[in-house]
This record gives structure tokens, C-alpha cells and sequence, in this order.
């Protein structure tokens, strides 16, 4: 007898996880080895609580899948829960196994970031430990902040990268407007990685000649030097772009953006939530330089900015999502589909899987010899590695001129 796959997304919402969950749906159903594909709504706590949608009836034709895939977000719903440590209460694992038997579920696929892949973790490990071997667990990753260990680079990190840069590209414009001194100070997110700042260097010398500066969480940050930097491109040039990590941190590992907070606030994983950094350097300038500074948090608009996708993210998306559902048919548990860069120059990529285990609950950071010694910028590294992503353009699905999306819940 045929057994059925269930889905689940979890994490922060991307422009193209969509585009993972039409790889699962679309491989699901051509693989002649799965009855029916079931959602489940708000991850891993939808789970628990049965919130299944039949996506074998929603999504039932290639044109509902391409419009899935172009769909920005998390069209299933997501969650940011943590399970219990198995190793103090195993009580939700056994339900969530009773709750696979209940709906004959063979095959389960997670698609999300480094707590999602914690999740995988833990259901995986549960499954070995007793014997569970009629339930197949894949992770299908997913985040903007590219901060995934065992992949080359995350779906959603591409299309982010698109965003930011044509973001940095439309504010130079602004910049160089006026015949006047004029910085503009952009704080992206990742919040132990500056792989989104990053991208802004992708936009530096395409338009103008205004010079970058860029702020990786992985180099120690110093507001004075921050402050001398400034001056020093203002001293030849009227405008300057700054890109800066929300997590940049001085040499005591202190949160510059903890100066503009009363309170620090956590997830339910213990993970700081990161905002401010912006404006405590927009102050800075103000006070110190005293010539005209603003500050933009792009905050949620970087992340399901599906405007300005990368196609090469939303493909890759896409295959990732399906070779997540080849896996699992194969008899595979425990273990993350991926890709591994085999070519820059002529950039081709290969699908492959790797062991759960050497990505929950770990974190790729930007090498720091791909960091300038100033520290205020990247090297030809970066930009190199950088370039295949954002390649080429997928548009919405539009209806009286506003973008369509593809509904499920």
C-alpha cells in the first residue's frame, strides 16, 4: 500500500520557499510512489495539532504550481516552536509518530532554517532510537540569511540578495541628488552572519562612483572607526552608501544595536532579537559629522520581496524541494537535500544530501579573509561567489496590475 507525504514549513518566510514546497508537491506527485500530499498549516505545532490540507486537490495542475512558486512567504503558514529535549520528555514525538500512523504519513519533509533542521534532528533521532522505520524524515532548507552549514547556499538567500542590491542601487540615485554632503545607512538582517549585507556590494560602482561601505557581523565593530570612515569618503565624495549587519558587535561582544534598546528581548530558542542598529550610527553621524543621514531598516521587506526574484534562487528551490521527495522515496532518513557549487566561472551546481546531523544547531559565517582589512567592505571573493545567484528575473503573476498569490490554508 501507498503511503502519504506530509509537508510542513517553518522559520521566517522567504520569496522562495513557496518554490521548495511546489519541488515537494510537483516530485510527489510524479513519483508513482505516493498516495496523497498533505500540508501541514504552521509547521511542526500544525502538526501536533492535525491542521492538514490535501495538497494533491489544492495544487492539483503545473500552472498551480508555477503560481505557487512565484508566491512570496510561507503559503502553508509557519512557527518558531521548539520541541521538548527528547532526552527529558519524549512525549510530542510519540504523538507526532501516532499522528503519521493515524494518516498513514511514510514520508515527511521539513522545509526551513537552522531550528527547522533542529526539528529534523530530533524527530530523526527519535525515529532511530525506536525502531521507527517506516517514517522517512528529510530536511528542505531554507533561509535569506545563507547561514546554513552543508550547502553552498540556502534557497531564498538569492532572491534576497537580488533585493538588497537593487534596493542600494535605487537609494544611490536618491543619494546623489543634492549638491550636499548626504550618507545613507541601510541595516539588513542575519543575525550571527553577514551574508545579506554582503550582497549590497553587488550594487557599488554599477550606477556611480559612490563609495560603499559594508558592515559584516564577523569582524569586531568600532563606532569611531565607523565614524573616521565616514569622513573619509565624505572627504572626496558627496554622498556615501553604508550596508551594515544588525548583529555587528563591539571587541566585548556587545550589541551595538543594545544601545538604542531599554530591553533585550529573546525567541523561544534564546536567539536576541536584533533591531536598531541603524539608527544608533544615523545618531552617531549626526552628532559627529553633523551633515545630512538617514537610516532604513529593511527589516521584513528583504525577505518576501518577490518583485525581484532571482531565478536561479527560485529553481534551485524548486529542485531542492524535489530531490527532498526523491530521498525520501529512496528509503532515506535524517538527512538534508543540498547542492555543492562544482563551477563559478561556468556556474553549474549538483544535488546531493547530507547528514542532518552537520547542520542542525550550526552556523556558516562569511570567511573573514573574504572581509577587507578595513573592514569596512569585501573582497573579489565575495563578489564572485555572490554573482551566480542573483542571476536572472521571474516576475509575479499579476491581476489588474497587484500580484496574485497562490492561497492554501
Amino acid at each position: 500500500m501507498k503511503k502519504n507525504l506530509l509537508v510542513a514549513q517553518s522559520g521566517g518566510p522567504t520569496a522562495a520557499i513557496n518554490a521548495t514546497l511546489a519541488g515537494v508537491i510537483d516530485a510527489a506527485i510524479k513519483s508513482g510512489s505516493i498516495d496523497e500530499v498533505y500540508g501541514a498549516c504552521y509547521g511542526i505545532q500544525g502538526v501536533l495539532e492535525e491542521k492538514f490540507v490535501n495538497l494533491t486537490q489544492k495544487v492539483d495542475s503545473a500552472e498551480k504550481r508555477d503560481m505557487l512558486s512565484r508566491t512570496p512567504a510561507a503559503a502553508l503558514g509557519s512557527c518558531r516552536f521548539k520541541l521538548k529535549d527528547i532526552n527529558e520528555d519524549d512525549s510530542q514525538y510519540k504523538q507526532i509518530i501516532d499522528i503519521f500512523y493515524k494518516h498513514n504519513i511514510g514520508y515527511f519533509i521539513y522545509i526551513g532554517g537552522n531550528d527547522s533542521m533542529d526539528t529534523v534532528y530530533k524527530i530523526s533521532e527519535y525515529c532511530k532510537k525506536n525502531n521507527v522505520d517506516d517514517v522517512k524524515v528529510i530536511g528542505a532548507p531554507k533561509t535569506i540569511d545563507n547561514d546554513l552549514c552543508g550547502i553552498d547556499h540556502c534557497p531564498g538567500f538569492g532572491s534576497a540578495a537580488k533585493y538588497i542590491a537593487t534596493v542600494f542601487s535605487e537609494l544611490e540615485r536618491e543619494a546623489v541628488v543634492y549638491d550636499t554632503k548626504n550618507v545613507i545607512i541601510v541595516e539588513m538582517m542575519g543575525r550571527h552572519a553577514g551574508w545579506l549585507t554582503a550582497a549590497a556590494a553587488l550594487a557599488e560602482g554599477t550606477n556611480d562612483q559612490v563609495p560603499y561601505l559594508i558592515y559584516l557581523e564577523e569582524r569586531t565593530f568600532s563606532i569611531d572607526k565607523f565614524i573616521a570612515d565616514v569622513k573619509e569618503a565624505l572627504n572626496n565624495h558627496t554622498a556615501v552608501m553604508v550596508a551594515v549587519s544588525e548583529g555587528v558587535h563591539d571587541e566585548d561582544g556587545r550589541y551595538i544595536c543594545e544601545q538604542a534598546q531599554d530591553k533585550i528581548e529573546k525567541d523561544v530558542f534564546g536567539h536576541t532579537k536584533l533591531t536598531g542598529t541603524g539608527k544608533v550610527l544615523e545618531e552617531a553621524v549626526r552628532a559627529q559629522i553633523g551633515c545630512k543621514v538617514r537610516s532604513i531598516e529593511l527589516n521584513l521587506l528583504q525577505r518576501c520581496a518577490s518583485h525581484v526574484m532571482s531565478k536561479i534562487d527560485i529553481e534551485e528551490s524548486q529542485e531542492l524541494g524535489a530531490y527532498a521527495v526523491k530521498y525520501a522515496v529512496e528509503g532515506i532518513s535524517g538527512q538534508m537535500s543540498s547542492l555543492v557549487r562544482k563551477d563559478t566561472e561556468n556556474y553549474q551546481v549538483e544535488y546531493t544530501s547530507v547528514d542532518i546531523k552537520q547542520v542542525a544547531n550550526m552556523e556558516k559565517k562569511v570567511p573573514v579573509e573574504w572581509i577587507n582589512e578595513e573592514g569596512n567592505g569585501v573582497k573579489e571573493d565575495m563578489i564572485k561567489y555572490l554573482k551566480p545567484l542573483v542571476q536572472g528575473e521571474i516576475s509575479n503573476i499579476y491581476v489588474d496590475g497587484v500580484p496574485q498569490y497562490m492561497l492554501l490554508k
